[in-house]
């Protein structure tokens, strides 16, 4: 590949999987370099001011962590969304130009297979029964049960640094 340079890359557009939705619902790319409160802003605005009753977050290669993570941020700040969650493999072309044209070398395309996420949010239920769905959670219980339990230890027992610090005042005295 040393006689070879990479000129573009092509992905091929894979098709929604899910077709019962209106061709109207917002679709928000993620890619390895978008910026979450971009991506956010656009979403949160989608699903909190016009109402929107679905909207999907797509995502390939790098991108998909950050698409897992913007999808749960919104299923945080909009309670009652119902996500289907869709994972599969995307074409991504890859054209390599030789360096030497005279050389005789022909251009290379090389085809791989990236992995890729379909996250729908949906403020209506669908069908439960499908692979990949999520109902709403009930996150204000986890929290209210964990910071109890942090009060609980804290009291308890003193930290570590504040046993250090009254060992060195009654060394002082």
């Amino acid at each position: 590949m040393e006689n070879y340079r990479k000129c573009r890359t092509e992905e091929v557009p894979a098709a929604c999987p899910f077709p019962e939705l209106p061709p109207d619902t917002p679709q928000v790319q993620v890619k390895d370099g978008s910026k979450i409160r971009n991506l956010l802003r656009f979403a949160l605005g989608r699903m909190e001011q016009e109402g929107t009753p679905h909207i999907v977050f797509t995502a390939t290669g790098k991108g998909v962590s950050k698409a897992i993570t913007c999808a749960e941020i919104v299923k945080r700040r909009v309670k009652g969304l119902h996500q289907v969650t869709r994972v599969r493999y995307a074409t991504v072309a890859e054209v390599w130009e030789p360096l030497e044209p005279a050389a005789g070398l022909d251009s290379l395309t090389v085809s791989r297979q990236v992995p890729a996420v379909w996250i729908l949010l949906s403020r209506e239920a669908p069908d439960r029964s499908q692979p990949g769905y999520q109902a709403p959670g009930c996150y204000h219980a986890l929290w209210t049960q964990g910071a109890s339990r942090d009060e609980g230890g804290a009291s308890a027992e003193p930290s570590a640094g504040k046993r250090s610090r009254e060992r060195k005042k009654s060394s002082r005295t």
